[in-house]
């Protein structure tokens, strides 16, 4: 997503030739405030709308008395998020001033604060909230306003943790059906460059972190299979989903929104919006559908170990269509230098620090059962054994740091070179795949999906993560 001044840059030139097309209110050719405003007659939607877009002191002023003279705390939602569009300093001061008198609070223009306290409370907001959130993000992107229209009863997240991240629709274009390069192509990368690489029906792929973080997702076909991989760099994600389940092949693109910091999807064919995380739909006619997209591993590691492993793999060509300075650690760099949110989320847990890694494991169909082992924690112990529910896993952490899980049925590993091959109890040599391990007599233990993952992302979107560190 977008650096804080950019999204003001954005927010400044959606709203002021975007939103300036509403007209909510229902007035005559005179002009508003010499009359007064008929509640009846305009939704209180309007109110807050028409305060993005009015110049008049005396139009603000008969509106911010309306709204204190009817207030009710389902207008907080409404009151932030038009305080945090509005580019007019009187209209916010005066927002900000009715704001804090019927909440009692005292957060200033503090607005991750005023966010924290409204998500820590059981959402007040009405339906007709849906029908606000397209109007005010309409004037931003017209494709915003299906995301949320009419949509009051097929959701399943609060909507007021909904948010927009700065950009239009596919805004961080995603690369579709990118060209690929041999690695010895690959001139570009150095050795310590790092890749995130998957591996399906051995068809092997790496995708450059300094090339994925300016898009965020790519689109393709890997070994037969078609596949999205998404990268949400706020909270340092990478999943690996196959899009296609019962007979559809869902079309994936960047929403432009978050969800407590991570990345929504969305569809083309229905305009849902999709977790990044779960790989379902979470807003929109999809929901309760029953789909739920698998997911298949990805694993976080450099360049020059990953053609160790993979001489024939194929990678990211520079060439991609788009125009950006994909050197090394550019993109978000200011991002990744502090422990700074861009996005704040309901709860900040201080276990770790913000945007140190862990390493996430669960299981989709008992979505209860959900571990965070911290990569610090693996790195001194490059062989991990536990078990999530009833099964029973083991992490191998390599010398790059890359973590590759695996389920291992109760074997016990006694020793791991640190590259690809670990030894049992009983003096068994296994070799470490991808997407499998072998020992010396044919028998083969699975991977276990897993991804990466910052720390505060992870947590607020798993509250009751169990915590290994």
């Amino acid at each position: 997503m977008m650096t804080s001044l950019k999204i003001k840059s954005v927010l400044f030139f959606s709203l002021y030739f975007g939103l300036a097309s509403f007209h909510y209110f229902d007035r005559d050719s005179t002009a508003m405030g010499t009359h007064e405003i008929e509640a009846k007659e305009v939704p209180v939607t309007s109110y807050f709308l028409n305060l993005l877009t009015e110049k008049s002191e005396k139009s603000i002023n008969a509106i911010i008395d309306q709204l204190d003279a009817e207030w009710d705390s389902s207008y907080e939602i409404f009151l932030l998020e038009t305080l945090y569009f509005s580019q007019n300093t009187r209209t916010s001061s005066k927002l900000l001033k009715l704001l804090q008198q019927k909440t009692n609070k005292s957060y200033g223009y503090d607005l991750d604060k005023w966010y924290q306290w409204l998500w820590n409370k059981d959402e007040t907001y009405p339906d007709d909230y849906f029908a606000f959130k397209a109007a005010l993000h309409e004037g931003i992107d017209s494709k915003f306003s299906r995301y949320f229209l009419d949509r009051e009863k097929q959701a399943t997240i609060r909507l007021d943790e909904v948010r927009w991240g700065g950009v239009l629709q596919d805004g961080i274009p995603p690369l579709r059906q990118p060209k690929m390069l041999g690695a010895l192509e690959a001139t570009y990368l150095k050795d310590t460059s790092i890749v995130f690489g998957i591996e399906v029906n051995g068809d092997a792929r790496a995708y450059p972190k300094q090339i994925l973080a300016w898009h965020e997702m790519f689109v393709d076909t890997v070994g037969g299979v078609d596949v999205a991989g998404v990268y949400c760099t706020l909270c340092g994600t990478v999943i690996l989903y196959r899009t296609e389940q019962n007979g559809v092949n869902h079309q994936m693109g960047t929403s432009g929104f978050l969800y407590r910091s991570n990345k929504l999807m969305y569809d083309k064919a229905t305009q849902s919006l999709w977790s990044t995380l779960d790989g379902e739909p979470v807003i929109g006619p999809l929901v309760g559908k029953g789909i739920k997209l698998d997911y298949l591993s990805v694993v976080t590691t450099t360049w020059g170990e990953w053609k160790k492993r993979h001489p024939d793999t194929k990678v990211l060509s520079l060439n991609t269509g788009h125009r950006r300075d994909y050197r090394e650690g550019v993109a978000y760099k200011d991002y990744f230098a502090t422990d700074d949110l861009m996005f704040t989320v309901p709860n900040i847990d201080t276990s770790l620090n913000n945007k140190d890694e862990i390493l996430a494991i669960r299981l989709p169909e008992e979505p209860n059962l959900n571990i965070a082992i911290s990569s610090k924690f693996l790195k001194k112990n490059k062989v991990y054994q536990h078990k999530i529910g009833k099964v029973p896993f083991t992490v191998f952490t390599d010398k790059t740091g890359a973590h590759r899980v695996f389920k291992t049925k109760g074997i016990t590993f006694t020793n791991f070179d640190g590259q690809s091959t670990a030894t049992d109890e009983k003096g068994l040599r296994w070799t470490i795949k991808e997407n499998k391990m072998v020992n010396q007599n044919g028998s083969v233990l699975n991977r276990f999906q897993s991804h990466n993952a910052f720390w505060f992302g992870y947590k607020a979107a798993y509250p009751d993560v169990e915590l290994i560190k």
